[in-house]
């Protein structure tokens, strides 16, 4: 397939058709999928070609569709589900994680589910639409979970998610559906797996994620006027962890600052923080910090809800302390 330029949100719609097309077991369901197109307009177009069947619109009832997509799962199908708003995810947590998540140890059953989620904040959308989740299930064995930060990972990660003999919990990020842009291209060899230096440095490791790895890089772009070279490593993917590509990294800088748009306390940042402090010590020329959301809801106000994610600047100036220690 011919490489083209396309928006987040259109990478992932055609990754949905390429893999629909190639393999009659995929179906999609959600709420509006079919001729709403989904919420953010992720499936238009699909129902009309492919059909209701496999486009399926469900009832407003997450409970019922995540189970149901989970024994059709089991059932030898490929389903990808569309929760709205990726803070609903808690009405279909029991199929998730305590059906999904622990087939494959208890009865050796693959479980070919694709959760698809919107998530993250950047457009007022309150406390309940802006939540970032991820790390509620990477506590849970049996689940693989990614976070793309850019349009080629929100088509190649899906891909690969659905190809994927695991359930996968795929976050996307709202604000970045129609920002940014990239070459969509279906790569069948692609693994669910990984994590990518965005920009080489010398003198910082910063690990981040999702929508905030735009924020750490225009920081980076600033900080180098400064003499600051950062080093910029996108996860992509929770779990599993590539870990060695931040070892790696570590190893070189010495200091390392993770970011991402979640909260600090007890999540993705927490849990590379502390690897780097228990597995790196030696190579370390300053304390592992963290940064991400102020530890409250999500507030509606723009102002407010700007004054709660971290910001570029904000970014900037912690990777100057992690630098200066």
């Amino acid at each position: 397939m011919n490489e083209e330029t396309v928006t987040y949100v259109e990478a992932i719609r055609l990754a949905l058709r390429e893999a629909m097309l190639r393999d009659d077991r995929v179906v999609v369901m959600g709420q509006d999928v079919g001729l709403g197109g989904g919420a953010f307009r992720a499936t238009e177009g699909l129902q009309r070609e492919f059909g209701p069947d496999r486009v399926i619109d469900t009832p407003i009832s997450e409970a019922a569709f995540t189970g149901a997509a989970v024994g059709m799962a089991l059932d030898g199908m490929r389903p990808v589900v569309e929760f709205q708003f990726s803070d609903f995810l808690t009405s279909g947590m029991n199929a998730i994680v305590n059906t999904a998540a622990k087939m494959h140890f208890r009865q050796r059953l693959p479980v070919p589910l694709v959760v698809r989620a919107p998530a993250a904040g950047g457009f007022s959308g309150g406390p309940f639409h802006s939540q970032n989740p991820e790390a509620w299930f990477l506590r849970t064995p049996g689940l693989k979970v990614a976070c793309p930060a850019t349009a080629e990972d929100a088509g190649l990660l899906l891909a690969a998610a659905i190809r994927d003999p695991n359930p996968v919990l795929f976050f996307e990020q709202k604000s970045l559906y129609t920002r940014v842009k990239g070459t969509f291209a279906y790569d069948a060899d692609a693994p669910l797996e990984g994590a990518a230096v965005r920009r080489p440095g010398s003198d910082v490791t910063v690990v981040s994620y999702g929508a905030a790895l735009h924020l750490v890089l225009d920081a980076a772009e600033t900080l180098s006027s400064e003499g600051i070279e950062c080093e910029v490593v996108d996860l992509r993917v929770l779990s599993p962890l590539d870990f060695d590509s931040v070892r790696i990294s570590v190893e070189k800088t010495s200091r390392c600052l993770v970011v991402h748009e979640d909260y600090p306390d007890y999540g993705v940042g927490a849990e590379v923080a502390a690897r780097v402090a228990e597995r790196l010590f030696e190579y370390l020329d300053a304390p592992v910090c963290r940064l991400g959301a102020k530890f409250w809801p999500i507030p509606f106000s723009p102002p407010l809800e700007q004054a709660t994610l971290p910001t570029t600047d904000e970014i900037a100036d912690a990777i100057r302390e992690t630098v200066e220690f």
